[in-house]
C-alpha cells in the first residue's frame, strides 16, 4: 500500500475512534485499550505497508448490542409488514382473530386440523417446494376458519400472505392485486368452484391458477366439492384448473356437521326453552 493509502487507513482509524472513545472502567493492557466490562479489546494492532498502526475494534459488549440493535429493528419491520399485509389481505374481520391456540382441537376434523397447523409450522420447506393445500368437504366444517389460522401464523411472521376468494378477484380485484399474486409467499383462495361458469370467469380462474403454478409459490384453496368431482368435473372446462390444483396441493378433507348448522340448533334450543315457558 503507497503513502497515502496509508494516510487514508490512518484517517479513517481517527474518525472511527470517536464512535468507539476510551469510557469509565476502560483500561490499557500491552498498549491496546480494553473494555472495562467484557474486557475484550477495543484496538488493535495492523501492519499496513510495513508500519504498525493501532486501530479502533469492537469489543464483545458494543458487538452484541449492535447485534440486539439489529434484531429489535428487524422485529419493529416484521411487525410493520404484518400489519400492512393484513390490511391488504382481503380477509373479513370475522377473520383476523382466527388461531390455532384459540380452534377447537378436538371436534372431527382433528387431525385435519394438526396438518394445518404442520403446514404453517413448516412453511420455509412449503415454500421451496411450491406446494399447498387443498381443503375439502362440506360447507361449515372448518375449511375457511383452518386457512385463516395458517394466514395469522405467517402474517405474524413477517410472511407475505393474502386470503381471498376467487368470486371476489373475479368481479372486484383490481389489476393492482392481480399482478401482486404470483409473488407473495401464499396465496389463499376461499370457495373454489363457486365462481359462475362463463367463460370470462372461468378464463380468469384459469390465469391465476395458472400463474400461481407458473411462479411455483404454494397456494391454499378451501372447496364444497368432493375429491371425485376435483378430478372428474362435469364441465369439461375445469379440467386444466383443477389438474393443476391436484399436482400442486395436498388434499386434507374436513368432515362433520356444520358449525352455522350447530350454532343455529343450540339456538334454537335455547328459544325453545324460552318460547314454551309460562
Amino acid at each position: 500500500m503507497g503513502v497515502d493509502g496509508v494516510g487514508f487507513v490512518k484517517a479513517l482509524a481517527k474518525a472511527h475512534e470517536s464512535t468507539n472513545p476510551p469510557l469509565e472502567g476502560d483500561y490499557t493492557e500491552a498498549g491496546l485499550l480494553y473494555c472495562g466490562q467484557c474486557h475484550t479489546a477495543k484496538r488493535s494492532r495492523i501492519d499496513i505497508g510495513g508500519e504498525e498502526l493501532i486501530v479502533p475494534v469492537w469489543c464483545e459488549c458494543m458487538i452484541r448490542a449492535d447485534d440486539e440493535e439489529r434484531h429489535r429493528n428487524e422485529m419493529i419491520l416484521t411487525q410493520m409488514r404484518s400489519t400492512e399485509l393484513r390490511g391488504f389481505s382481503l380477509m373479513g374481520q370475522s377473520l383476523e382473530n382466527c388461531t390455532f391456540e384459540n380452534a377447537d382441537r378436538d371436534g372431527d376434523n382433528r387431525d385435519s386440523f394438526v396438518k394445518c397447523r404442520r403446514f404453517a409450522e413448516k412453511f420455509g420447506a412449503m415454500l421451496s417446494d411450491g406446494r399447498g393445500l387443498l381443503l375439502f368437504g362440506d360447507v361449515g366444517t372448518g375449511k375457511t376458519y383452518s386457512a385463516a389460522c395458517i394466514a395469522n401464523a405467517l402474517l405474524s411472521q413477517g410472511r407475505s400472505v393474502i386470503m381471498t376468494s376467487l368470486v371476489t378477484l373475479i368481479e372486484s380485484g383490481t389489476n393492482d392485486v392481480l399482478s401482486r399474486l404470483n409473488s407473495i409467499d401464499l396465496l389463499i383462495l376461499d370457495d373454489l368452484g363457486a365462481e359462475r361458469s362463463t367463460d370470462y370467469a372461468l378464463e380468469r380462474v384459469y390465469s391465476i391458477v395458472d400463474g400461481r403454478y407458473r411462479s411455483n409459490k404454494p397456494v391454499i384453496y378451501t372447496t364444497n366439492l368432493s375429491l371425485e368431482e376435483l378430478k372428474h368435473p362435469v364441465d369439461i372446462r375445469y379440467q386444466r384448473i383443477y389438474d393443476r390444483v391436484l399436482e400442486r396441493c395436498y388434499p386434507v378433507e374436513f368432515r362433520g356437521i356444520s358449525r352455522r348448522k350447530r350454532g343455529a340448533w343450540s339456538g334454537f334450543e335455547a328459544m325453545n326453552r324460552l318460547l314454551n315457558e309460562d
